[in-house]
């Protein structure tokens, strides 16, 4: 991958910071952010949208004082 690729993802990536209160925001939100970063970089939205709900839910939960 491109160094401006990664740069693009990293940039989408720290949105994730901003997780949502409820297991289903946080869902939605790292979603958003996934097929965002995966359109920036070439790949598939779709499977950019399930990594990003799952990293971000995952994140969430282990760190419930990062996300509020």
């Amino acid at each position: 991958m491109h160094k401006k690729n990664w740069i693009i993802a990293a940039l989408f990536c720290t949105g994730l910071a901003a997780c949502g209160q409820t297991v289903g925001e946080q869902a939605i939100v790292g979603g958003a952010v996934g097929a965002g970063a995966s359109a920036a970089t070439g790949g598939s939205m779709g499977s950019g949208a399930l990594v990003g709900a799952a990293a971000n839910v995952a994140y969430c939960q282990t760190n419930p004082s990062a996300c509020n």
